[in-house]
């Protein structure tokens, strides 16, 4: 098979993955479940030779980097298919490669279940917006949806620093700028810091992965400018309490301070699988009141449950709640409801209630 019928036959199977790993035969995650294509392994010269291949397709300059380096990272376009985000590694003596597929439309939120008051996020102004969730949880997406939005709706710069970048966005009533790290930048920390001379509105950070990228994060929402970014945490105080244990001790009530001013919202996600969509999305959705600003500041974070329980007529949401109303309206089983709730035991009496 040529390397290019491999990224046809993705975009036709509705597949969100392509793996090519030695051992294994070709295979692809569609639906959140792993398919072989067939039953033929491939050896290391296949990867080899099907790795190599992509490198060309993508313009990539060759292999020293991936042979030298162990990973390399990045992403590249197909006229009429779609982009591909490649995570190119050696393991086990071989070349292996996880390939993301991204349809060049951008998603619908509706056909996705983003609630209203996610989407509603894209008219604040300032502060600082957090989507989290394990790897694969639709965190880009999300995000994806809500620049989308305020490219419809305000006018304004975005600017938008990836690695790689996933989801090409047109300029409507605003100016979009993305940046992706490595190609357009040597790195997140030197590309944000100059875009503080940008004239930026609205910044959107792949990942706010170590502490200095935090630190910019949030000395942009204090200076004005509206801010997304994602962490791969469970949960709003989870969130909250990776954020402020990345800072030496003696800076973290500080923090508090800045994200009890600054965040106005956190939003968790988690896939699920679905007989009707095949995965569907439960959503916790914290978002900034006198409360919750109270709490952080106060380091007082293990409250905010109770908070976002107590709030959910509000526009916040647990994520028990929504895994809930996923099962009551049909979109997923009553064995997953239980099997991803946060608290299982609970879960299982409500149900038994229906």
């Amino acid at each position: 098979m040529k390397t290019i019928d491999i990224f046809q036959l993705a975009i036709e199977k509705k597949a969100s993955d392509i793996f090519i790993i030695a051992g294994r035969p070709l295979s692809f995650k569609i639906m959140g479940d792993i398919v072989s294509y067939d039953d033929i392994q491939l050896s290391a010269d296949d990867t080899y030779g099907i790795i190599y291949d992509i490198f060309k397709v993508a313009n990539q300059e060759s292999l020293d980097e991936l042979s030298t380096e162990g990973d390399v990272d990045f992403s590249f376009s197909l006229p009429k298919l779609g982009r591909f985000r490649v995570s190119a590694y050696k393991q086990r003596n071989s070349f292996a490669a996880v390939i993301r597929v991204v349809l060049f439309e951008l998603p619908d939120p509706v056909k996705l279940g983003i609630p209203d008051v996610v989407m509603n996020l894209h008219s604040k102004t300032k502060g600082l917006i957090l989507i989290t969730g394990p790897a694969g949880s639709g965190k880009s997406t999300t995000l994806a949806c809500l620049i989308d939005k305020i490219n419809t709706e305000r006018n304004c710069h975005i600017m938008t620093f990836e690695d790689p970048i996933e989801y090409i966005h047109k300029h409507k009533r605003s100016i979009v700028s993305q940046r992706e790290i490595s190609t357009d930048s040597k790195s997140y920390i030197s590309s944000l810091r100059s875009s503080l001379r940008q004239a930026p509105d609205v910044m959107l950070i792949g990942e706010m992965r170590d502490l200095e990228t935090i630190e910019i994060a949030l000395t942009a929402a204090e200076t004005g400018h509206l801010v997304l970014s994602t962490l791969h945490t469970t949960g709003a105080a989870n969130t909250i309490d990776r954020i402020i244990d990345v800072f030496p001790s003696n800076q973290q009530q500080q923090v508090r301070i800045q994200l009890s001013m600054q965040l106005q919202a956190v939003i968790s996600q988690h896939l699920i699988p679905s007989p009707v969509r095949g995965r569907a999305a439960a959503f916790e959705v914290m978002l900034s009141t006198n409360a919750v600003s109270n709490l952080i500041r106060e380091s007082k974070v293990h409250q905010l449950n109770s908070v976002i329980y107590s709030s959910e007529g509000k526009g916040m949401k647990s994520m028990d709640t929504s895994i809930y109303e996923l099962y009551k309206n049909g979109i997923i089983s009553k064995e997953n409801a239980v099997l991803h709730s946060i608290d299982p035991d609970l879960m299982l009496k409500l149900l038994n209630k229906q």
